[in-house]
């Protein structure tokens, strides 16, 4: 009788609680196998997206193969017409355009593709003691100390005095030269690592090793600068002056890896957010006849705010949807009142070796799937759009209706932290959204890892998203 009672009991225990299910016990092996498939395409993105204006060139490229066309101001748009459009080379929209009439709302997925990562200033070029340095001002949320003795690629854009483009792409061949952060030695930092740590190493000190030998003259001073800016105008026509108008980008000049003896895992700079940018990309090419129009936008600055106009915090994506509303003569107003979006951004995966920062019932675990977030932000919520509960059970019928494995989680405990993604700025035009990401280890560090599992379920879930 006990047994049967404990059996009983075990029974009435599965049916109650709710547990998170584990994406390596509940996937078949073929299943596992398309999984790693997929994160190939993933990496090679990856390598060649490290900035955002290179992610936006290789997703319009991506689309072209996947017949998106250039979107027209008032060209009139049919069902399974697939357009894109690019905003001032750093920010994308896709639209695939669907059966049903744009007045009952659109489906959209938001993700950022801007990173981290260390910015040249205006006059960045200096020497110092017959050295030659870059100074920089750091992009987003970085540990500063993570950024030194670290190999550095330079990519970005110089416009020349004659208002000419110079594209920048150096460290990345293995035949190009590296950048890199130089630190103290240990046996010299004492005073160093007395400091806090977020003083460890200063903003000023992001200094970049660019240079060490003399321009060959003897009645000059600076000769090593003088040295860099001559091989710099022989390679690229550009003077001191052109760096004013540039945006040079400073970022880890490795290539995305797999990680682990069962290659279960990725390791790269740049998930947060392009992870969630490539499963986007991807179901949006493979949603081939969607009910509702879709609307993709990768977007810029997010890791700064969203501020600027390439970011969530402009209008350009408003303005877009109301182009597309004004072709069946309905309000724009009226089809975002009606529209659903998934904020597909990263969130924190649960690391054994911090285990104080989170609590374990609310957060987000490796291999567990992808992760919906029902309000990030920090203290009091602060920051965030909190999805209602309609919304959030929706998404959650249709992920459990697909066979997606999802999971929940916060960023960390109440009051140890926090963080945003450009949910709110979305709900702010009155659409239901909820952030639906990956979870990342070592977010925000030149090296981030994901699991491919939840990379491949974060596809699957904006694909079902898009075809519902």
């Amino acid at each position: 009788m006990a047994e049967k009672k404990k059996s009983d009991a075990k029974k009435l225990q599965e049916q109650l609680f709710y547990k998170k299910k584990n994406t390596c016990e509940e996937v078949s092996a073929t299943e596992i196998k398309k999984c790693d498939k997929f994160c190939e395409g993933y990496k090679t993105f990856l390598d060649g997206s490290k900035t955002e204006r290179e992610a936006v060139i290789n997703a319009v490229e991506l689309a072209k193969k996947n017949g998106f066309k250039e979107y027209k101001a008032g060209k009139a748009l049919k069902a399974g017409d697939k357009v894109y459009t690019v905003n001032r080379g750093k920010a994308v929209i896709l639209a695939v355009i669907g059966k049903e009439p744009i007045e009952n709302g659109v489906k959209i997925a938001a993700a950022h593709i801007d990173s981290p990562r260390l910015d040249l200033k205006q006059c960045p070029v200096y020497e110092d003691n017959d050295i030659a340095l870059f100074k920089t001002h750091y992009y987003g949320g970085i540990k500063k100390y993570q950024w030194t003795a670290l190999p550095l690629a330079l990519h970005g854009v110089i416009v020349k005095s004659d208002n000419t483009t110079v594209n920048v792409c150096v460290g990345e061949d293995d035949n190009d030269p590296v950048f890199c952060v130089t630190d103290l030695l240990p046996h010299l930092a004492t005073a160093q690592m007395e400091r806090k740590a977020p003083q460890i190493i200063r903003g000023e000190e992001l200094n970049i090793l660019i240079g060490s030998r003399p321009f060959k003259a003897d009645d000059i001073s600076e000769k090593v600068k003088l040295n860099i800016l001559n091989i710099l105008f022989e390679k690229y026509g550009i003077t001191e002056a052109d760096f004013l108008s540039a945006e040079l980008e400073a970022v880890p000049a490795h290539k995305a890896r797999d990680v682990g003896f069962d290659r279960s895992m990725i390791g790269s700079y740049g998930h947060d957010d392009r992870v969630c940018s490539y499963t986007a990309l991807m179901a949006t090419f493979d949603c081939k006849a969607p009910n509702k129009t879709v609307v993709t936008v990768l977007t810029d600055k997010e890791e700064i705010g969203s501020d600027g106009n390439t970011g969530l915090n402009s209008s350009y994506l408003k303005y877009f949807i109301y182009e597309l509303a004004k072709q069946s003569k309905v309000d724009g107003w009226t089809v975002l009142s009606k529209s659903e979006c998934l904020s597909a951004d990263v969130n924190a995966a649960f690391d054994p070796t911090f285990p104080d920062v989170n609590e374990k019932n609310n957060t987000a675990y490796i291999n567990k799937g992808v992760c919906v977030t029902k309000y990030t932000g920090s203290r009091g919520k602060a920051g965030t759009s909190d999805a209602s509960a309609e919304f959030t059970g929706k998404v959650r019928n249709l992920l459990d209706k697909n066979g997606v494995i999802w999971q929940t989680g916060e960023l960390g405990k109440v009051d140890a932290g926090g963080g945003g993604t450009v949910a709110m700025y979305i709900a702010n035009l009155n659409v239901d959204v909820i952030d639906v990401g990956v979870p990342v280890l070592s977010m925000h560090a030149p090296f981030e890892v994901v699991s491919k599992l939840d990379v491949y379920m974060a596809y699957r879930a904006f694909l079902v998203f898009m075809e519902e």
